[in-house]
């Protein structure tokens, strides 16, 4: 169930993976298991393999239902998101309070926000549409591909990063999402016997694969530099991250807005909008509180 979430905000501009990892109380332990993964691979596999595969079926269900839902019903979807990352508050909280607040922790704070509202906002309107490629034709479509993955997983693993918005910032969003519905397309072919539209359909979905290999070395490398900052600096980290949970408030709320600004247009009333958003930010908030709940046993 984590793992869903965590794919939900993978494939939607704005949310955060990491994020949404921190949320459900996952964030540290992924980044410790990819890290120290040669190690101990069994107790690591069996610790990320559901998560894998939450997150697998996240992106499948997200690349159309979801991103139908977040269009059709707006006010609700990111009243929701809104709920899932106002409960992580207490979560940050706990995370810097055991150590005196200074000013220089407020700037860390103050940083976190700023750079993920920047980052946000690079998107350009009508970006996530554009297929930059269907087919992979030459070695340059592969290297161009792999540091797609590379560039956008990595940086998605720094809490408030959308991974989609940094597809979008190298120009791959459309061609990497149309991949994965194509994927689902394939599929369909195959189960009904249209086998010359599933090999057409298929050759999109190629381009994944050198996505992939892309995007586990970029895991594998931040992965390190991350452990490490949580060993050494834990508190200065969740300073920046209490920023970064703010700004993603902050994104999600303007998204929602713009949602019930359309809504109001349809029903001239603001009332009803904001008793909708107010109820599904409360339970969004429960939401995440259950899923606190919910931690993994250890091998």
């Amino acid at each position: 169930m984590k793992g869903f979430f965590i794919g939900i905000a993978l494939v939607i501009p704005g949310l955060s993976g990491s994020m949404f990892a921190v949320v459900v109380g996952l964030y540290e332990r992924m980044v410790e298991a990819i890290s120290s993964f040669r190690k101990q691979p069994l107790k690591n596999i069996k610790f990320l393999l559901p998560i894998m595969i939450g997150a697998v079926i996240g992106i499948l269900a997200s690349t159309k239902l979801v991103l139908w839902l977040c269009e059709q019903f707006p006010v609700m979807s990111y009243g929701f998101f809104i709920g899932l990352v106002i409960g992580v508050l207490p979560f940050v909280y706990k995370k810097v309070s055991f150590q005196k607040f200074n000013f220089f922790d407020a700037i860390l704070a103050i940083l976190g926000f700023v750079f993920i509202m920047f980052v946000s906002h690079q998107g350009t309107e009508g970006l996530s549409d554009f297929v930059a490629m269907s087919q992979l034709r030459t070695l340059s479509d592969w290297s161009v591909i792999a540091f797609a993955g590379f560039f956008a997983i990595s940086m998605m693993m720094i809490p408030g990063i959308s991974g989609a918005v940094m597809l979008m910032m190298v120009n791959q969003y459309g061609t990497i999402y149309n991949s994965v519905a194509k994927l689902l397309d394939t599929v369909m072919f195959l189960l009904v016997g249209k086998f010359d539209q599933a090999k057409q359909a298929f050759s999109s979905v190629i381009i994944l694969l050198p996505f992939i290999i892309g995007a586990v070395l970029g895991v594998i490398l931040m992965a390190k530099v991350l452990n490490y900052l949580l060993h050494k600096y834990a508190h200065q980290v969740y300073c920046a991250v209490f920023g970064i949970v703010v700004a993603g408030i902050w994104i999600l709320m303007e998204l929602a807005l713009q949602g019930a600004a359309l809504n109001v247009q349809n029903s001239g009333s603001w009332f009803g909008v904001i008793v909708i958003l107010i109820v599904a930010i409360i339970v969004g908030v429960l939401a995440t509180l259950f899923l606190d709940n919910q931690e993994p046993t250890d091998v």
